[in-house]
């Protein structure tokens, strides 16, 4: 390694140390959301390798995330994992995709650091597009850790945003014809109660990385006030020093809510 290439890690290395104590002493928000992007990108201009490296580099990266939000204090994650288009995509590459998550879930189920931090998987999305086999990885994944609440992962598997509050949309609706509500009786909460997931509190920061700029159709109702972040890096190559520049923009910002 050359000696400028030495020093320039050295800098980064302080900034990089400043930058997260700079951080920890602000607001740590609850719930970070992100959207996973750039996967093959990486895998073509950084790896020159093969599609689906980039995706087994993606996954690699998701670990390190959940260890930079257990250490901050991140309470709740919610990625993109893989979205009801993304099956329009080549034969080959859905079906490594769908292996590629199958024994991602069958690992998490007994994986002893899951356990010891006692992190919790909820997975949202339609199941029926799932091939029967990831399904049930994942149904044990999810059983395995379903007595946890210190920290929460959420992956949005075969989903869409529009697709949910359809779905949302239709079941307040049917219980409308059956008589069990009153259309007077329908206002924001009771939308979001006919969510996949309910339960999950709405993000505080969302970030997306690859530098698009645009959403891709998630979690469009339940971000509504939520921050918006979009960093100009391929996720696999996303480092802890870029999270941190993410929260302290989050940090900066004052959140009104409308107000």
């Amino acid at each position: 390694m050359r000696i400028t290439d030495l020093l320039k890690e050295k800098i980064y290395g302080i900034y990089g140390s400043k930058l997260e104590e700079e951080v920890k002493r602000g607001k740590i928000p609850d719930h970070v959301a992100v959207i996973m992007d750039g996967n093959r990108r990486y895998a073509r201009e950084k790896m020159r390798a093969k599609v689906n490296q980039g995706h087994v580099k993606g996954r690699e990266k998701l670990e390190e995330m959940m260890d930079w939000c257990l250490d901050l204090g991140v309470k709740v994650l919610t990625v993109y994992a893989f979205s009801a288009e993304n099956f329009s995509r080549k034969e080959d590459e859905v079906e490594f995709l769908m292996d590629l998550l199958k024994n991602e879930m069958i690992s998490f189920a007994y994986n002893e650091r899951v356990h010891k931090n006692r992190v919790k998987l909820k997975v949202i999305g339609d199941m029926s597009m799932m091939p029967s086999d990831v399904a049930e990885a994942i149904k044990l994944a999810e059983e395995e850790t379903s007595e946890y609440s210190d920290f929460c992962l959420n992956m949005a598997i075969a989903y869409g945003g529009r697709q949910e509050i359809k779905d949302a949309v239709k079941s307040i609706a049917r219980k409308v014809r059956d008589g069990e509500l009153k259309v007077e009786d329908i206002d924001e909460s009771l939308v979001s109660m006919h969510m996949y997931s309910p339960e999950i509190s709405d993000p505080d920061l969302v970030l997306r990385t690859s530098g698009e700029l645009r959403l891709s159709n998630f979690l469009l109702w339940q971000l509504a006030y939520s921050e918006l972040y979009f960093a100009d890096i391929y996720w696999p190559g996303f480092r802890k020093m870029d999270f941190m520049r993410a929260i302290r923009a989050y940090q900066q910002r004052a959140r009104r809510y409308g107000q």
